[in-house]
């Protein structure tokens, strides 16, 4: 049993996580919105820059979402002419996605908003908490099963 002074920390950092998180995905969610787009587009629009010709299963793997959840935003993407669709090589029924010049200007415009908020985050909370934060969002995703 946790006792309750770590309790009311832990409690505090969930606040702090959940209203850091709303910081960090505002001024985005903003230039999503005028889009018709959100939160998920922009995630499917990440990935897809940072992975090139990534196929659709490996895109469902790292987003860990379903092919149904994905498959109206990433539709929507297409046809919007953000993200394009060519068929590998190697084999002819897989799909691999790679984001348009258009795709690729609106993906730096959400990405680079965000760099800054953490710039400027890192910055004023110094090296060692960058550290710190880094290594707790790494045990946080490693334990996200137990």
């Amino acid at each position: 049993m946790i006792d309750l002074k770590r309790q009311t920390n832990l409690r505090h950092a969930i606040e702090q996580f959940y209203f850091a998180y709303r910081a960090f995905t505002d001024r985005a969610d903003k230039v999503l919105e005028q889009k018709g787009l959100g939160r998920v587009h922009h995630r499917i629009l990440y990935f897809v820059a940072h992975n090139p010709d990534v196929t659709v299963n490996k895109l469902l793997a790292i987003l860990g979402v379903s092919k149904q959840a994905l498959n109206a935003p990433l539709r929507q993407l297409i046809e919007m002419k953000l993200i394009a669709v060519k068929i590998a090589e190697r084999d002819k029924r897989v799909k691999q996605l790679s984001l348009t010049t258009t795709g690729q200007k609106l993906e730096n415009q959400l990405t680079s908003l965000q760099m800054q908020h953490l710039d400027t985050a890192f910055t004023v909370a110094g090296s060692k908490a960058e550290t710190g934060w880094i290594k707790v969002m790494a045990a946080l995703t490693e334990n996200q099963t137990e």
